[in-house]
């Protein structure tokens, strides 16, 4: 009996440590690349951030912006999907190696079937082309840079259409986010880059073509074994000086969007020979980290723990105070490892009672919550409660109040001296005089009374 006894008491003294037991810390994904960025799409929230607004080269993810020119262009009227380009000499003629969609000098395609040529087989030719029809790369190019600005996007400059390197072109994982979410914004581009393929109806000068993704986590033709069925883009980027690049998107099975920006990879050859192109097999792993280790949560209202707070309350004799508490909420994408006891709540609150009366919802204050030294949103604190006034206390107040005035108590001060100076004339004063005035009024009748006692003859 006493074996089994010793046995429970050890069970449920473990059982008690384990649930004292902290959580484990977040590990770090430790990216092989130089810089990544990965974002809540929904909210904007930077879920993790690895050299993110360190400049780098974003190669052929400048095609983001690219599209983005090009179809607010169509947006404003200046061009539609419809409209035929036919290329130039110059635009297709590209440096050796540059990708290319493999269009024809001469040739004709349609806005959108560049735009397509542009994002999927990332064709540097079709860009050209683009940016021929917007008025010449130079002049394109300063579009960009002025959406680049629009966007917010500081440290980024853009010399051409493509991203083929140029020591002056150049952005950051971070600011490639912001340009993705705002492409990600138009349909045309949502439906260009979460297409594997297209299929090119005959032009003037080849027969229908198909051309495909050079994103392999949602096609396979340029890359094998990296599907990943949560992507919905966007764009790859190479050269030997950006290294290989991604900007990808996903959304899970909450309907969550998450971004993420892999800058600098490299291919890794293993022992077999097989190689591991690492703009994909991280910018897949990441995602998925994100998904299994952030989750959307409710970080603060009204039955947020310890958050209801008294107020004083004066002219009020049903009560000394009145709680307030928060309104609306304050949610936000968290790591796992979260811990509400941790989070700092910042109260801006009167110090002094207030004075009734006060009605349910009446603002009273704030309230900020901190977490890890970010702070996550500001809510309104507000009366859970109305309180009366007391009539009698709001009269003996106003007494108070009216009696403390300095003008009063001068005119009172002025009343009372010259209630005493009419007392003292009236008590002192006056009574003397009365005497004086019956002594001279009868010694005056004797001595001249203003008749004369002589009777006889002047």
């Amino acid at each position: 009996m006493k074996k089994y006894r010793f046995l429970s008491l050890l069970l449920a003294g473990l059982m008690a440590l384990a649930l004292t037991v902290p959580a484990a810390a977040l590990e770090d994904p430790q990216p092989h690349a130089r810089a990544v960025v990965i974002v809540d799409g929904d909210t904007g929230e930077v879920l993790y951030d690895f050299n993110a607004r360190q400049r780098m080269y974003p190669a052929s993810i400048t095609k983001i912006m690219t599209s983005l020119v090009v179809l607010e262009a169509v947006d404003r009227g200046e061009l539609s999907l419809d409209t035929p380009v036919t290329a130039s000499a110059q635009a297709v003629n590209l440096p050796l190696g540059s990708s290319t969609a493999d269009i024809k000098a001469g040739e004709t395609l349609t806005i959108q079937q560049l735009l397509y040529c542009d994002l999927l087989p990332s064709g540097n030719d079709a860009c050209n082309i683009l940016a021929e029809a917007l008025g010449g790369v130079t002049d394109f190019a300063a579009r960009m840079n002025a959406k680049a600005q629009e966007l917010g996007m500081g440290d980024t400059h853009f010399t051409n259409p493509h991203g083929l390197h140029d020591p002056e072109h150049y952005t950051t994982a971070y600011d490639i986010y912001l340009m993705s979410r705002a492409a990600m914004d138009n349909e045309i581009f949502r439906t260009i880059v979460r297409s594997p393929s297209y299929t090119i109806p005959a032009t003037n000068m080849q027969p229908e073509r198909t051309i495909y993704t050079t994103n392999g986590l949602l096609g396979s033709w340029y890359f094998t074994g990296y599907l990943y069925s949560k992507a919905i883009g966007i764009k790859t980027g190479n050269t030997e000086e950006a290294g290989r690049c991604l900007a990808s998107a996903a959304v899970d099975e909450l309907g969550r969007t998450f971004y993420c920006v892999v800058l600098g990879s490299e291919v890794v050859t293993d022992e077999n020979g097989n190689r591991d192109y690492k703009h994909l097999s991280e910018s897949k792993r990441l995602l998925e980290w994100a998904f299994q280790n952030f989750h959307r949560i409710t970080l603060l209202n009204q039955d947020t723990e310890d958050v209801l707070r008294e107020v004083a309350v004066s002219l009020s004799d049903e009560g000394d105070y009145v709680l307030a508490q928060p309104v609306g909420e304050i949610s936000a994408t968290m790591p796992s490892d979260y811990d509400p006891k941790q989070a700092e709540l910042i109260f801006d609150l009167p110090t002094e009672p207030i004075e009734a009366p006060i009605t349910a919802g009446d603002k009273l204050g704030t309230v900020t919550l901190k977490y890890d030294g970010v702070e996550y949103g500001t809510l309104d604190m507000v009366a859970a409660d109305s309180v009366a006034r007391s009539d009698f206390l709001y009269t003996v107040q106003q007494i108070e109040i009216y009696w403390g005035k300095w003008w009063v108590k001068a005119a009172v001060i002025g009343g009372v001296i010259l209630i005493l100076l009419l007392i003292l004339y009236i008590a002192v004063l006056r009574p003397k005089r009365r005497r004086a005035k019956r002594y001279s009024y009868s010694g005056g009748g004797r001595r001249g009374s203003g008749r004369s006692n002589y009777r006889g003859r002047r």
